[in-house]
């Protein structure tokens, strides 16, 4: 075991897409071909090592191990299975030693093989690669990778600790590779797995690796097939072993926990020889008191007090209060830490000239937080008056916002105080149903598409334009009337049932609703990953929220004119337009997401007046913000559920209310998803192969479901034999007069030559199947 200190400040991860998007781009031409594997690679390791410069400049030590090598080209998980050589047997002519084309290829698939299936990490927005993992999938050690980044930096004068998921949040998180017992869970394997993480330390050790950091986050959460004694035990073992095997040459083990606290594993964990145990003390705070009367074992405690899940900035002064507290009244050796990966925040504030000139200082990105790092470290060594300025800016600032007048409006408190259990609840589902159907008059089997269409680069040069005063009113909304045009022509040519307008006037689902509403701030390059080469830019909820005008009204209306079929009214809903939002931590989750609620019934109600018959309301992060720990989960599914149905519960009986929901543990929620009383409810099914019908036939969900048969976060088209198949599978579980057929999500981020193959294969799959019903 090394004898080289744990630093005294440190982060559990960095964001990694460049402050410029700079591996988006590189990424994305590589899979275009426009640049080979070299330029991509060379890209990749200028962007490391910048931004380990980066972080000494802010105050992390260069040679101390506190700079973590969190690069990944598209996931973390992904790059742990590589590392771990698990390749699914499936993907037939990758052996477990990849190159780049066969990395992408479990993340995207390609002519002969589907994608890895992607699912939500944990309560946040980024979307993570689940691991097939069977009885006799084969694991090998794959260093190869990681020793080149050890490499890269010692030689240019960095000590980056290289992090990899843990070997129980790896199982934890993988689903059971097609045709394994039915008993079977990829925790199974774990004894198999540990000699290959042994392996692996050992390699990154000779290499020179004083530290490496094992992600366990799952520990923070319950588990569907363990309960959380059971997952203790396993993590309890495991650590044993990999920090005190025979005597091996073995790295400092520093395990990572974030998102929630710990329960059973956090005196499992301590004495098991790891050196470093990170704790998320934001979401995680009671671990503070399980802490005292525990016996640290000589582990050091890596006190996660700055949060890297949201950009508020931190109270230093009660931070340095939790620390002093760690150190003086429990004796442990401390480390001031981020609660998590700043993988979810923005570079930095420093290039924002948009944002709300009060707002800013209440702030803070990934540089700043690293800032608040040092601080505290500074001052936890050397008292509070050594880092005097810093302290004093941030009280400064806290007091401000406390007693600004933004984060109030007393006619949106006023209208959220009146609500009554009658502006929650619509009439019957089939009262409603039967005024639907006469309305709207569909075939069986209705097509439809989730939302948006491909945004071509002159959609997004048109919006550009009129961001920067280069094209006036008229001139966007011809622009975008032309689009919507060309959009309805094409659905009308492939002959779907329900039209969408494919918003070519929103950049992002929640970015453009935070736009058009009192109380939020957007970023103008506060980019943050959400899965691969996709980012969004999360806006900031400080205020209450109101709508001053119509939204979506004038779109629809336009879109609707053209054609005699329905066409969808497109929202998103509150517990989404929340999760996807930096959101304000001054006053419950619940209250922020009735106020959005209150201004989407507006919407709904003015769409309505325009004559649009469908409205979705979307809420595909319902699942993400599900607290981690059972116990926490009844009151924020009874609040989530309450608000989507402040916002759609005003609808009349012939108006049929959709909702769209994305990759999930659905079966976790499914009570809720029946709450929400949406008429139509779409989700994502094709990468999972339909597995979710399962879980909604066992509830008695009795309204209509759009399981998506068409995966749009692959560049493959579906054939029409494979999505018809996919339908049939559908049937088994869904009523043919409840069942729509959809692909998985908007179609944004596809080309327009794909999507409308994939649509028309849609389109015919789908009468093949009719004429069987």
């Amino acid at each position: 075991m090394t004898t080289t200190p744990f630093p005294a400040a440190t982060i559990l991860g960095y964001p990694r897409i460049g402050p410029r998007r700079e591996l988006k781009r590189a990424v994305e031409a590589y899979w275009s071909g426009a640049i080979p594997a070299e330029e991509l690679e060379a890209t990749a390791a200028s962007l490391r090592i910048d931004g380990y410069a980066r972080l000494a400049e802010l105050g992390l030590g260069a040679q101390d191990w506190s700079i973590p090598a969190s690069f990944s080209y598209y996931d973390q998980v992904l790059d742990t299975l590589a590392a771990a050589g698990a390749v699914p047997d499936r993907f037939t002519g990758l052996g477990p030693d990849l190159d780049l084309d066969g990395y992408f290829t479990l993340a995207r698939g390609d002519a002969e093989h589907q994608p890895l299936e992607m699912t939500k990490w944990f309560d946040t927005n980024y979307h993570y690669l689940v691991p097939e993992i069977g009885p006799e999938t084969a694991f090998s050690a794959q260093p190869a990778r990681l020793l080149e980044q050890v490499r890269q930096a010692k030689e240019a004068g960095f000590a980056a600790r290289p992090a990899l998921i843990g070997p129980v949040t790896f199982l934890a998180l993988s689903k059971p590779a097609a045709g394994s017992p039915a008993d079977f869970h990829p925790l199974d394997r774990l004894e198999d797995l540990l000699p290959v993480y042994r392996e692996l330390l050992r390699a990154l050790s000779a290499e020179g690796a004083a530290w490496v950091q094992l992600d366990e986050s799952a520990l923070a959460a319950d588990h569907p097939q363990r309960d959380d004694a059971a997952l203790a035990a396993l993590a309890q073992d495991a650590y044993q072993r990999l920090s005190q095997g025979s005597g091996e040459d073995v790295p400092g083990i520093f395990v990572a926990t974030a998102y929630g606290r710990l329960e059973a594993a956090l005196p499992a964990l301590l004495g098991t020889g790891i050196g470093a145990l990170s704790l998320d003390l934001v979401k995680g705070a009671r671990q503070l008191e399980r802490l005292r009367g525990l016996d640290l074992g000589g582990t050091r405690i890596a006190a996660g007090v700055v949060d890297g899940h949201n950009v508020w900035r931190t109270d230093l002064d009660r931070a340095l209060e939790t620390l002093s507290g760690l150190r003086d009244t429990l004796g442990a050796d401390v480390t001031v830490a981020t609660s998590t990966s700043l993988l979810h925040v923005p570079y930095t504030l420093d290039v924002e000239d948009d944002l709300p000139a009060e707002v800013v200082p209440w702030l803070a990105f990934a540089e700043e937080k690293v800032r608040e790092v040092t601080a505290l470290s500074g001052a936890l060594r050397a008292g509070r008056a050594s880092q005097a300025q810093a302290f004093d800016a941030a009280a400064s600032a806290l007091q401000a916002r406390h007693d600004s007048p933004l984060r109030r409006r007393e006619d949106v408190r006023r209208r959220t105080e009146a609500l009554g259990e009658q502006d929650y609840r619509r009439t019957p589902a089939g009262q409603r149903r039967a005024a639907q159907r006469e309305r709207l008059g569909l075939p069986a089997l209705p097509t439809t598409t989730i939302g948006s269409y491909p945004q071509t680069k002159e959609v997004r040069r048109a919006r550009a334009d009129y961001a920067a005063g280069t094209l006036d009113r008229a001139g966007y909304e011809a622009r975008m009337q032309e689009e919507i045009r060309s959009v309805i022509a094409l659905q009308t040519e492939l002959g779907l049932d329900v039209l969408v307008h494919g918003e070519p006037e929103r950049n992002d689902m929640v970015q453009y609703f935070a736009e058009h509403l009192d109380g939020f701030a957007v970023t103008r390059f506060g980019w943050v990953q959400s899965y691969g080469s996709r980012c969004t830019r999360p806006p900031i909820l400080f205020g209450d929220v109101a709508r001053p005008e119509p939204i979506t009204v004038p779109w629809a209306r336009y879109a609707q004119s053209l054609t005699d079929k329905p066409v969808k009214g497109m929202l998103t809903g509150p517990v989404t337009i929340l999760a996807w939002s930096f959101v304000r931590d001054d006053q419950p989750l619940e209250t922020s997401a009735t106020h959005i609620a209150l201004a989407l019934r507006d919407e709904v109600a003015d769409l309505e007046t325009a004559g649009i018959g469908i409205v979705q309301v979307d809420e595909p992060a319902l699942r993400e913000l599900l607290p981690l720990r059972r116990a926490d989960q009844p009151a924020y599914l009874d609040w989530s559920v309450r608000a989507f149905r402040v916002a759609t519960a005003g609808a009349a009986d012939a108006t049929q209310i959709h909702t769209h929901l994305c990759y999930s543990e659905f079966g976790e929620v499914i009570g809720a998803i029946d709450g929400l009383d949406a008429d139509v409810t779409s989700i994502e099914a094709a990468r999972s192969r339909m597995e979710i019908l399962e879980d909604i036939s066992a509830s008695g969900f009795t309204r209509g479901i759009g399981p998506g048969v068409y995966d749009i976060h692959s560049p493959r088209v579906p054939s029409a034999e494979e999505i018809a198949e996919l339908l049939g599978a559908a049937l088994a579980h869904v009523p043919a007069e409840a069942l729509w057929v959809n692909p998985d999500c908007g179609l944004k981020t596809r080309g327009y030559a794909e999507v409308t193959e994939a649509l028309a294969n849609l389109r015919q799959a789908t009468e093949r199947v009719r004429a069987t019903l």
